[in-house]
């Protein structure tokens, strides 16, 4: 498989709109609370995918007969995952954020044996060891005595609970019940898939914002750079960044992609610091080297 220009910008643009959205959803903070920062956000997202995907809504049968695992994918890969981002940037930073989630192999491999009937080889193993020690190196800060006392900064614990989540959304898209495979998969192209996948998503996001206002946070301060920051994070974190992933991983590998997604933490870094003023630190490169070896050792047959 040769490396093209344009693969390698397929590949390149979603790292980057998924770092410039946890830098966003950290300059939200306070702007807009998190769980009804993500209700936004999808919702503007299905309004965008409409007259791409509505045919996928049509029989209602066709989702009536499919909901649990619809349901399923929907909170796992768009209520759950998004709305833990989003809170988990209270109180951390776009770079711990995004090291953490480049550990979703990590979690792939350790859902894929407990849970769906797979084998880790030695080489995996190791890989997720090496991948494991960045997540402690990030939740520790680069200090042992941090992790022995057990200091978690929330934020990073929400984070890692949203990633154990996406593991699991990721094998039951690589592992469908009967009635999404083959010739019993409605004829939905990438937009109707994502457009039902928010559909659901929205009642686990529109439970969760509305639990957040009923707690009593702060009301969404209206402003220009809110509206915009709505519209980068529905359409170019989601939109954008979902199709040319898509079309990427398809045109690549997803092995190839996986070495890709690890450029999320390096952009989120660049942009902190651009941004925000918040400048990667020592024990981030040790973290993100000992993710990215955990995969390279991972991969090997």
């Amino acid at each position: 498989m040769r490396l093209t220009l344009r693969l390698t910008v397929l590949l390149t643009l979603p790292p980057l709109l998924w770092a410039g959205n946890a830098v966003v959803g950290r300059l939200m903070v306070g702007q807009v609370p998190p769980l009804t920062l993500n209700l936004l956000r999808w919702l503007l997202t299905a309004i965008m995918l409409l007259p791409l995907g509505w045919r996928a809504l049509r029989p209602v049968q066709a989702l009536v007969r499919r909901w649990p695992y619809l349901l399923a994918i929907g909170v796992l890969g768009v209520g759950l995952y998004n709305s833990l981002q989003y809170l988990a940037l209270v109180t951390s930073t776009p770079i711990n954020v995004t090291l953490v989630a480049s550990s979703l192999p990590v979690w792939m491999l350790g859902a894929g044996t407990l849970f769906f009937g797979t084998r880790a080889t030695r080489p995996q193993f190791i890989g997720a060891l090496l991948g494991l020690a960045g997540v402690a190196v990030v939740i520790a800060r680069g200090s042992p005595a941090s992790l022995l006392a057990v200091r978690f900064v929330p934020g990073d614990l929400f984070m890692l609970l949203a990633v154990v989540g996406w593991a699991f959304y990721s094998w039951l898209l690589v592992r469908p019940p009967a009635h999404m495979r083959g010739d019993q998969r409605p004829p939905w192209d990438w937009a109707g898939m994502l457009l039902v996948q928010v559909a659901f998503g929205l009642v686990a996001s529109g439970v969760l914002a509305a639990g957040e206002q009923l707690a009593g946070v702060g009301p969404i301060r209206w402003s220009w750079p809110v509206v915009l920051a709505l519209l980068y994070v529905s359409l170019g974190a989601s939109l954008v960044a979902y199709r040319c992933w898509g079309i990427g991983v398809a045109e690549g590998s997803p092995a190839l992609a996986a070495f890709f997604n690890n450029l999320t933490p390096l952009f989120a870094a660049l942009l902190s610091a651009l941004v925000l003023g918040e400048a990667p630190q020592p024990y981030h490169a040790l973290a993100f080297a000992l993710i990215v070896g955990g995969i390279a050792v991972g991969m090997q047959r």
